[in-house]
């Protein structure tokens, strides 16, 4: 991912126009649903993965939050819900930033996060880009298990073990 390398300066009327300074400096295709929403594409290792940023402003708090949502590309089919249910919440126990869901209406594996940005502080360009890479890197690093679950008829806890499964040394 092109780093943008702003200094460290805050928006504090909100992420997006640094979300998407991000994305035209990656070469991204995006589409701005309005001011205060933010759609992008982008290809991952394993996947097209759609980018879906919301900004709320509280005025009456002097706050606004980001909703950043990550969704794979496909859907679930029918008779997977409870193996993929289950491969959610192993994964979920080890996330430490945001989690996995799925948007039951249009069956979507997604990667969900939060951020609560405070007027006074604002969001830098630097905590865009680590959303939209943490994101990407967590996808990528547990796309293969839902694929597994999904289409390779592993249990959830072998699905897991699969893709977490790193070699060691060069052959």
């Amino acid at each position: 991912m092109a780093s943008l390398l702003l200094s460290n300066e805050t928006d504090a009327t909100g992420p997006l126009d640094l979300i998407e300074q991000i994305v035209t400096a990656n070469d991204w295709p995006y589409d701005r649903l309005g001011e205060d929403e933010l759609t992008v594409f982008v290809a991952g290792n394993w996947s097209e993965y759609s980018l879906h940023f919301s900004w709320n402003r509280d005025a009456a708090h002097e706050f606004g939050g980001l909703q950043f949502v990550c969704a794979f590309d496909g859907r679930i089919p029918d008779g997977h819900y409870a193996g993929v249910y289950k491969l959610l919440a192993l994964i979920n126990a080890q996330m430490w930033l945001g989690h996995f869901d799925i948007a039951a209406e249009e069956s979507l594996l997604m990667y969900r996060h939060g951020v609560l940005l405070p007027d006074s502080v604002g969001a830098t360009a630097e905590q865009c880009e680590n959303l939209i890479e943490i994101a990407l890197t967590e996808c990528d690093r547990y796309y293969q298990a839902f694929q597994f679950v999904l289409w390779g008829s592993k249990t959830p806890e072998e699905a897991l073990a699969s893709a977490l499964f790193e070699t060691m040394g060069e052959a």
